[in-house]
Order: C-alpha cells, then structure tokens, then sequence
C-alpha cells in the first residue's frame, strides 16, 4: 500500500472517529488504564507517600485550575485519548471511588506514579506495582459482573480499549479478556531536564546514552509485541510510539510553538517535581503552554495533546471493529 493511500484511510478512519463521536456515543465501550506517573489520574492521592501531585501548582490549568493528582499543569494525554472517543467524563482513578458502582461502566485508572518494572520501585515508594494494579481491574471486573452481569460485563471487557505503560503486562491482561491492548514505547529519557542536569556534561543537551536505551528497550518492545500477535488469537495490539514525537519536540520546538525545552515550568525547571514542585517553587512560568515539559519529568499539558493525537491515530487498529 502507497503512502497516499495509507494517508487517505487514515484520514477516512478519523473522519468515521469524528462522526461517531458527534452523535454523542463513545466508540469503544470504555477505556482502562494501566501505569505510571504519565498517565496516573489520582491513584497515588490517598497513600502514604512523597511521590503525588495532589497540589498546587499541579493542575493550575486543569478544569477549575483544580489540582486532582495528575502530574501536569492540565490534561494528561490520556484525558485527550479519552476525549476523541468520545467520552464525556475521564475514566476515574480506581482508589479514589468510594463507591464502585457505575462509575466504572466507561473504564477505570489503575496508573500509580512511581510504578515500574520491578516491583521493588513502587514498594520503595509506596505506589501501585504493576501486579498490584492487575488485582485491582480483577476486582473491577466482578464488579462490572454484579452491575450489568456476566454477557454484559464481558462484552464490555473485550471490547473495550486498554493503554498500558509496561510491555510485560500484555499477556496477562489478555488473559483476563482484554483484547485490544495499546503499549506505549519508552519516552527519549536522556531528554528529561532532571537527567540532563543529573547525567548531563553541562552543555544543556539530551544525554545520548540515556536515550539509546531507550531506543534499545522500545527495539525488545516491538519485537515482543510482534511475538504476541503471532502467539495470541484475536488481539489487537498497537505499541504507540512515545519516543519519535517527544523527541522531534526537543529537537525543533518552534516548528510547534514552544520556546522552552530544558527546564520545566515548574521551579527551576531543573529538578523538581511531586512535592519539590509546590506553591513555593520560586521561578514558576507564567505560561506552562511555551513548554515542553510541566515539571523536570512530566510533560506540559500542550506536549501532551501533540503526543495524544499521535496516539490516537496510531490507535485506530484498536478502535475498528
């Protein structure tokens, strides 16, 4: 197929994401989240740990400048995703719900910042491992059965979209009656402005061994991902390239209007972020828009709609029937 005919589909299937959504019904029947601080909705609010962002000046930009435990100024690129597929809420974080009913009908949040491969990180931290998280949707799923029962919550379960931080939890979930699965490729890490300033050679540049590993872990990625279509009958698995845009972003900033790559809003830039970004951070920006991260890991909420759109778009195998 030619890339003006790859184009041209493209854009029909967005043109169909468009028209779906104007009618007001969503085009999958929920979305599920799994991961890490980059899509972490509030998990991490009420636990008895450092790393949340459940203040100010986290979420200055959010509805009703109200801080809700999302590390960013605004909108995650997963409240974006939410968006285009034409959900009217964002899907709840999972611990914050005191009551499981039917607020889980359009999905659930399971992501914890500070989560990670080895389950020694989040345990250090006090977060959600990745395990932990894969119990909580285990439970979230009988509840869906006590709602709707077992037809009903089934359809949803296998027909509705999941985005995961971590490669590895892909078999499992399918195991569990996921079918449509969505990994996201490892970020350009030496491109953080807290590892520039950590591992840096004071030239204010992306640290390149930083990011080969991240181009070799996202390598081992597709691999698997490959591996797991071929294994696995009837999935649908899209591994969302994070690095490429991220980077391109770091790399010609104006040619998407920011003006500011190496520090981050918040503070200094340099090195805060959860609760070294604060109300008392001196030298906070005035227009988080102008740049490319919020804080010293964590995207803007402008990066993160750039990044959603990419997404979304490299999601469409998951959102066709």
């Amino acid at each position: 197929m030619g890339y003006s005919s790859s184009l041209l589909i493209t854009c029909f299937l967005l043109l169909v994401v468009v028209l779906n959504v104007a009618n007001g019904k969503p085009l999958v029947p929920a979305l599920f989240i799994f991961g890490d601080s980059v899509v972490d909705s509030g998990n991490n609010n009420n636990l008895l740990t450092f790393v949340k962002a459940n203040f100010p000046p986290y979420g200055r930009d959010f509805k009703n400048h109200t801080p809700t435990g999302r590390f960013c100024n605004g909108k995650l690129a997963i409240d974006f995703i939410a968006e285009t597929l034409g959900f009217t809420s964002y899907q709840p974080a999972y611990l914050n719900l005191e009551v499981k009913g039917k607020n889980l009908l359009n999905g659930a949040n399971f992501a914890s910042a500070a989560s990670g491969f080895f389950d020694f990180i989040p345990r250090m931290h006090n977060t959600i491992p990745f395990y932990r998280q894969l119990e909580y949707y285990q439970e979230c799923q009988n509840k869906l059965v006590e709602i709707v029962g077992p037809s009903k919550a089934s359809s949803i379960i296998s027909d509705a979209i999941y985005i995961v931080n971590d490669g590895s939890s892909d078999f499992r979930l399918y195991a569990m009656g996921a079918r449509r699965i969505g990994v996201t490729s490892v970020a350009p890490m030496g491109c953080l402005p807290i590892l520039i300033t950590v591992f840096g050679s004071h030239n204010n540049e992306c640290v390149d061994r930083l990011n080969n590993d991240s181009i070799y872990y996202n390598e081992k990625l597709n691999k698997t991902s490959e591996n797991l279509r071929k294994t696995l009958p009837d999935i649908k698995l899209v591994v969302f390239d994070i690095y490429q845009p991220l980077y391109n972003l770091v790399d010609s900033p104006s040619d998407n209007g920011f003006s500011e790559v190496r520090r981050g809003c918040c503070g200094t830039g340099l090195l805060e972020t959860a609760i070294t970004c604060n109300n008392m951070s001196i030298g906070t920006c005035a227009n988080a828009s102008k740049y490319v991260f919020w804080d010293s890991v964590h995207p803007s909420e402008a990066t993160n709609k750039i990044l959603a759109d990419s997404i979304v778009v490299a999601g469409i195998p998951l959102i066709m029937s």
